[in-house]
């Protein structure tokens, strides 16, 4: 529930007209005269949130296109490793790593080996996201109507696919492993507060709080629709969908590690097999550690030689490289779907599941920005819905073109992590502010009392009044703590020659671009708030000088 003021004007807009209920509905809540309304400033920085969220989000669609394109090869080019020029071995940077992440850093990022060198746009990229922006541009060029069918659809057939995957996911070898793992809690994590921030910023984003495109939507209900309900159904929905998407990852995830961890233990065998002329069969892997250890004592000599080829072979340590963002939905999921039967139809399954997620985010997140521009008699009555929607999207398709050059998924990663992380904490903190204790949280009550028939009990008070601006504030407060312990603010670029990332320091423009990120969000609600207080203090002087 946001805070409107008396100054949203209700215009026809979105494909629906200017309703009577939807006028009544954006302005149940307003503050009296003597009152400084955040709800402006909170407003603005909602929508500057969400055009910077536009600005690099349809990405995930481009990258989503691009390997949904290749998932139809026979074999997946993620599979194995390209050929080098002389086409008499593999090529040397993916024999370093691995042929998923090769065919990710290289062949679809193409990444630059630092910030610095920021490359040119690639062109493969820059078609892929155009493409992607044009499948949002259709889907919200006739409003809310159609928005609203698109997004039924999206939502929908991501649950088909998930359940398709867990069938698969749960009878591959080595699922049980992930499974556990994925349940044993971890102590050090949990009193970690990076932890506890992650798990924050990951309920803002998949309830979309503090971005606006909740009340963008909401706005089209009827006054008597029952907002709590709602609230608690769309909770629980989001909360159960994360658990069940996280038994589908875990699973699959523990195939991948269980596979990795069997493949790594079976070319130790074949190594030590060759090497001291041992009898097929005398090496397994459950006494490999034995064995290990009585040629060791036998030949010392030779296995000293050949130590740095035998690995350390651990289960656990392949289930502790956890990865995250679009490494886990680039490489992991890749690296699993390659070993499976018949790789082409899950890898088609599971990337058609991942642009629906992405395009209804994308619908949501764009119509916060469109709802406040079609709203506004000035440029509403003056461009009609096509040109307002065209012009959005064609400017964040042109900004997005940053995040295709060879540097561009180095400057993904600065806006994903400093765009819409601060921000969200103290828009949401102000919201709740504003209606509990500017707006009142009696006149709050009344207002829901009127809409859906009851009042709210006293665990919701609670919540709104103390619980959730404390945890708030605490999140807030862990959140500039980790950034003054940290010090200097660091990224991983991709090194070629050793095939693995690597820890860097971020150059000066850089670090100014985070500052101007961060800034020009938060600053919207005290400057705005600073801006309304001194433009009604002026009407009550003029009002005064004018009795």
């Amino acid at each position: 529930m946001a805070v409107q003021g008396q100054s949203l004007s209700c215009v026809s807009h979105g494909g629906a007209a200017p309703t009577p209920h939807r006028c009544e509905a954006l302005g149940i809540l307003e503050f009296s005269a003597d009152q400084v309304s955040p709800s402006i400033p909170t407003g603005v920085a909602s929508v500057v949130v969400s055009f910077f969220l536009s600005m690099y989000y349809n990405v995930i669609n481009a990258w989503a296109f691009w390997y949904l394109f290749h998932s139809f090869q026979d074999p997946l080019p993620w599979a194995t490793c390209p050929l080098n020029s002389n086409r008499t071995g593999y090529e040397e940077e993916c024999e370093k790593t691995s042929s998923t992440q090769y065919f990710w850093y290289r062949q679809t990022l193409n990444i630059a080996p630092s910030l610095e060198a920021s490359g040119s746009v690639q062109w493969e990229q820059a078609l892929c996201l155009t493409l992607a922006w044009l499948v949002v541009y259709l889907c919200i060029l006739r409003g809310t109507a159609s928005t609203g069918k698109v997004v039924y659809v999206t939502a929908s057939l991501p649950y088909c696919v998930l359940i398709i995957y867990l069938i698969r996911g749960l009878t591959l070898h080595g699922a049980v492993n992930g499974l556990v793992y994925m349940f044993t809690p971890k102590l050090e994590q949990l009193s970690n507060p990076k932890t506890w921030i992650s798990a924050a910023t990951q309920i803002f984003f998949s309830l979309g709080l503090g971005f606006g495109s909740l009340i963008a939507f909401a706005s089209y209900n009827e006054p008597s629709n029952n907002c709590q309900r709602h609230a608690v159904i769309v909770s629980l929905i989001n909360s159960t969908t994360s658990i069940f998407a996280s038994i589908v990852t875990f699973s699959i995830y523990g195939f991948k590690a269980t596979f990795n961890y069997e493949s790594c233990i079976n070319k130790v065998i074949l190594l030590l097999l060759n090497a001291f002329d041992l009898e097929e069969g005398s090496l397994t892997a459950d006494n490999l550690n034995e064995m290990k250890d009585h040629l060791m004592a036998t030949y010392p000599q030779e296995y000293a030689q050949l130590m740095p080829q035998i690995k350390n072979c651990s289960l656990e340590a392949e289930l502790d490289t956890a990865v995250q963002g679009t490494g886990l939905a680039f490489i992991v999921y890749s690296e699993a779907i390659k070993n499976m039967e018949v790789p082409q139809l899950y890898s088609v399954l599971y990337f058609f599941m991942l642009l629906m997620l992405g395009i209804g985010s994308m619908l949501g997140n764009t119509a916060a920005i469109l709802t406040p521009l079609t709203d506004s008699r000035v440029i509403a009555s003056r461009f009609p819905k096509e040109v307002i929607s065209g012009v959005v999207c064609f400017m964040n398709c042109i900004i997005g073109l940053i995040f295709t050059m060879e540097a561009g998924n180095y400057w993904f990663d600065i806006f994903n992590d400093y765009a819409a992380t601060l921000s969200l904490l103290l828009i949401v903190l102000v919201e709740t502010i504003a209606v509990c204790y500017i707006y009142g949280i009696r006149r709050f009550e009344k207002d829901l009392y009127t809409m859906i028939g009851c009042k709210p009990n006293w665990y919701w008070k609670i919540m709104w009044a103390f619980v959730s601006p404390l945890l708030i504030i605490s999140l807030f407060i862990f959140y500039l703590t980790d950034y003054i312990l940290t010090g200097t603010l660091q990224y991983q670029a991709w090194d070629a020659t050793q095939g693995q990332l690597v820890t860097k320091d971020y150059p000066g423009y850089a670090l100014a671009v985070i500052g101007l990120l961060v800034a020009s969000s938060t600053m919207c609600i005290p400057l705005g708030a600073l801006v309304t207080f001194i433009r009604k203090r002026l009407k009550r002087e003029r009002v005064s000088t004018v009795a």
